[in-house]
């Protein structure tokens, strides 16, 4: 199906190919992140690390470092523990140490922080403080974490076992009798990996403070906004009061996740910028970025299916552990802490499903960033498809032929998931399909045969998949408690130009090439005379932030809504100024024209000049709508895929 282009490309609405606005900086060197910037009196932080997963702090000794020409200062738990800042909250509510003041919980965790005049410097008296542990048993198994025996690792909170929480879904007594009755059974352990996110840039920070500010900082974050109240939650009580910090995201070198969670090293160094009175910039480097970060994954899965001896899928049923490290640091709705698993039963139309999962503390890094994908969709994209798989190889049966069996199809739509999501429109078959006519599937099925005939390797694989994006219903979706929602502000120039603020943040995802263009779709004027701002909490709009795949269908739908709230103004003043009503008036995309006289029209820059010089008497004059979107459901795109891979050996014999 071919794209509806409503826009000349003059104007270059949806639809039209156009070069990235953003790119041109990129390629010839001007992008703008943290470590470009440099303020008067910058200082530099870098971060002693423990070598130990488990084990109590005896001593910190940082004489030598001090004695070092150029160290400020150093910086431990038991310092920030004077102001109450050696704790954190994490973005699921749980707690995390910003420095220990006596155990460690994972190896790499932050100890202390140096703060000098020069980079090297600091990274040098990192060397120069000696740290006396006492090594303490680690548990860095979750099924150990579990036994009875197994060392508590968060007395902090008070704990007496290592289990964070329980969450389930779906009908347990239901799916049960499908099993029951089912005439094949099958039952996979699968291991998600724990798997880290290797970003182009690690994280970084550069706060500062002046005296009209408490603090202004600098930082590679995808939310900007929800850094600004969580910072004041953590030290609101010392004076860091909301309206007083501003956090601007410049460039940011990717993202995927790893640019959500609120890490330590930024709060030392707010906490060194203000307790020293000057800019302190943090830049992680790759190997703390690997080592301490926040991961993904690491989930273990044991999934069964239920079918009939044709291959009709009747249940699902998955029990799996968690491991999210010393802290659960995801940023999942608290409505799911288990993020959205429970899409698990994927592109299929399965009767009865039941889901349950449990969280354990181990001493790892922090656990649960949604890695590409919209939180834990990925986990639960490979628990079916594997299953499928299973199931299919049980029953003697083509993959493929088993997932056109099963699929949901177009006539159920919307459809309704046995675990509750409701999926809004989809052809799966006619996907896949695609994907297998695409690769020649049948051709590729014969020469399987044939080369299998002769002993040799060769796999054909598929894989379909139906997630949640967008993490926009404010009933569904929060973060800290706060409503998932995002925000354009759109301000029309006198000349026809335009400027929106977003409160999303671009990790090079194009939202200044994709939000001018809706823009421009809606209004007709130039995607090319848009100017997208986002990543500046003191002029963007409260909005929480890229990730999730949310962007587009929160903030690009706020954009949408905008316009409309512009163009809704311009046909009071096209009617004004050709002196007619505005039901006279047809638009078309860049022009308000007179029915039945088309030759009467006014475009979009002369409405904007008017709104200044020549608007209806009564009318505010200028252009300063804002809009705010609550999406009433996630999108569930789908696709489908198909590989294959040859292997030549020697038959064995």
């Amino acid at each position: 199906m071919e794209t509806e282009v409503r826009t000349p490309p003059t104007i270059c609405g949806m639809g039209h190919r156009m070069k990235r606005k953003e790119d041109a900086r990129f390629l010839f060197g001007k992008g703008r992140y943290v470590d470009d910037i440099k303020l008067p009196g910058m200082l530099y932080m870098d971060i002693v690390r423990s070598p130990f997963a488990h084990a109590r702090i005896k001593s910190i000794n940082a004489e030598r470092a001090l004695a070092m020409d150029g160290v400020v200062a150093v910086i431990t738990g038991r310092d920030l523990e004077k102001y109450n800042l050696h704790w954190m909250p994490t973005l699921m509510g749980d707690t995390q140490m910003v420095l220990p003041t006596d155990r460690v919980m994972y190896q790499a965790q932050e100890v202390a922080a140096v703060i000098a005049t020069d980079r090297y410097i600091a990274a040098d008296a990192v060397e120069a403080i000696e740290v006396e542990y006492e090594p303490l048993e680690p548990v860095v198994d979750p099924f150990r974490a579990l036994e009875p025996d197994a060392p508590v690792l968060r007395t902090d909170k008070g704990k007496t076992d290592n289990h964070i929480w329980h969450w389930e879904v779906g009908d347990r007594e239901a799916t049960e009798r499908a099993f029951q009755e089912a005439d094949v059974v099958v039952k996979q352990q699968i291991y998600i990996p724990r798997i880290h996110v290797a970003l182009s840039r690690p994280a970084a920070a550069s706060p500062t403070t002046t005296p009209s500010r408490q603090a202004d900082r600098l930082h590679d974050h995808a939310a900007p906004h929800v850094v600004r109240t969580a910072l004041a939650l953590v030290a609101g009580h010392v004076g860091l009061s909301e309206e007083k910090i501003r956090v601007i995201s410049p460039d940011i070198g990717g993202g995927f996740g790893g640019k959500v969670p609120i890490y330590p090293g930024y709060v030392i160094a707010i906490a060194a910028s203000v307790l020293l009175g000057k800019p302190v910039k943090w830049i992680e480097d790759r190997s703390e970025n690997l080592q301490a970060d926040s991961f993904a994954r690491d989930y273990h899965i044991t999934a069964e299916l239920a079918a009939t001896k044709d291959g009709k899928i009747t249940a699902l049923r998955i029990k799996t552990l968690a491991d999210h490290g010393y802290t659960d640091a995801a940023a999942n709705p608290s409505k799911f802490p288990a993020g959205l698993f429970s899409i698990c039963t994927g592109s299929y139309d399965i009767k009865h499903a039941f889901v349950e999962v449990d969280a354990v503390y181990t001493n790892k890094p922090p656990g649960g960033v949604a890695y590409r994908c919209s939180f834990r969709v990925t986990e639960a994209v490979h628990a079916i498809e594997r299953m499928v798989d299973v199931l299919a190889q049980k029953l003697g049966m083509d993959p493929a032929e088993l997932r056109f069996r099963n699929f949901i199809q177009p006539e159920q739509f919307p459809y309704r998931s046995a675990l509750g999501w409701e999926y809004d429109s989809g052809n799966y078959p006619a996907a896949l399909r695609k994907a297998m006519d695409l690769i020649g599937y049948e051709e590729l099925r014969r020469e399987q045969a044939e080369r299998r005939a002769r002993g040799e390797l060769m796999g054909i694989g598929i894989s379909s998949f139906t997630e949640i994006v967008g993490a926009g219903p404010s009933r569904h979706f929060d973060i800290l408690g706060i409503k998932m929602f995002d925000s354009c502000e759109l301000r029309i120039h006198p000349t026809g130009k335009a400027i929106a603020r977003f409160g999303t943040k671009s990790q090079g995802q194009g939202h200044e090439t994709t939000y001018a263009q809706i823009i421009a779709e809606e209004l007709g004027i130039p995607a090319a005379h848009v100017q997208v701002e986002e990543g500046d909490t003191d002029t963007a709009p409260y909005g929480l932030g890229t990730y999730a795949s949310r962007s587009t269908p929160t903030a690009g739908a706020a954009a949408a809504m905008a316009a409309r709230k512009v163009r809704e103004k311009a046909r009071k003043i096209a009617a004004y100024l050709l002196e007619v009503s505005e039901e006279d008036l047809e638009w078309e995309p860049g022009v308000f024209r007179v029915k039945g006289a088309p030759d009467k029209s006014v475009t979009i820059q002369e409405i904007a000049f008017a709104a200044y010089t020549n608007h209806p008497p009564g009318m505010e004059p200028a252009w300063k709508p804002s809009t705010t979107t609550i999406r009433p459901t996630s999108p569930s795109p789908s696709g489908r895929t198909s590989a294959w891979w040859t292997s030549t050996r020697a038959p064995v014999r």
